[in-house]
């Protein structure tokens, strides 16, 4: 945010000055006001890559339209392992704007325009959970489901996967709470209690699962 924060300073003092020669300048003034409002209107506007169902890229839009819209857009999701086999679980803060307080992957959000997939997960490790580590995609899958307050998620998730024995340091804005669980008590809990699971976290486990039998992870 800091780049955004030294636009909105260099934009006053421009403003402060420029103002001086408004009564010289009418046109070059109110063409530099509605510059400057534009910017403040955009500074945190968050845009998804909009794809095919190739994952070819075909446009960008406003995050809560595409949700509004149900538009395709690309994402990903990023399961860790402990060396245990228990996979880190975080669930979503209730401030978040769908799907609040349920438990999901580790880490989900989505790339920006011209970031690679692999790039914006290991950023989005970062802000979420407060680390990183190696991790590899394993697969993607394309999904389209009402989350509830509106929206509909329509996305074309990439998952990665990987395994780490670190501790995270949450970010509370994103994240309420996390835990350790072994895939057999989740796929248990899921079967007892699947609404309090994300809708994509259910539809990429039994794959996920599928990847933890063949890889060895945690023998």
């Amino acid at each position: 945010m800091i780049f955004p924060i030294y636009m909105v300073l260099l934009a006053f003092l421009c403003t402060f000055f420029i103002e001086k020669k408004s009564n010289t300048y009418p046109e070059l003034y109110s063409q530099y006001l509605s510059t400057f409002a534009n910017l403040i209107l955009n500074i945190n506007m968050e845009l998804v890559v909009l794809v095919n169902k190739n994952d070819n890229p075909i446009g960008t839009m406003e995050k809560m339209e595409a949700h509004e819209k149900g538009i395709l857009h690309r994402a990903f999701s990023v399961f860790i392992f402990n060396k245990d086999g228990e996979l880190m679980l975080q669930q979503r803060a209730m401030s978040k704007y769908h799907s609040p307080g349920l438990w999901t992957n580790t880490c989900c959000s989505h790339p920006r325009k011209g970031e690679k997939t692999i790039d914006a997960a290991h950023r989005r490790m970062n802000e979420e959970m407060g680390f990183d580590c190696d991790f590899k995609e394993a697969f993607d899958f394309i999904y389209k489901s009402d989350v509830g307050q509106g929206l509909i998620e329509h996305e074309l998730d990439h998952v990665f996967i990987g395994i780490s024995n670190k501790q995270p340091e949450t970010n509370h804005e994103e994240v309420h709470d996390w835990t350790y669980m072994p895939m057999d008590i989740i796929k248990a809990e899921m079967k007892s209690n699947p609404e309090k699971y994300t809708v994509w976290f259910r539809i990429a486990f039994d794959e996920v699962m599928s990847h933890f039998e063949t890889s060895g992870i945690g023998n």
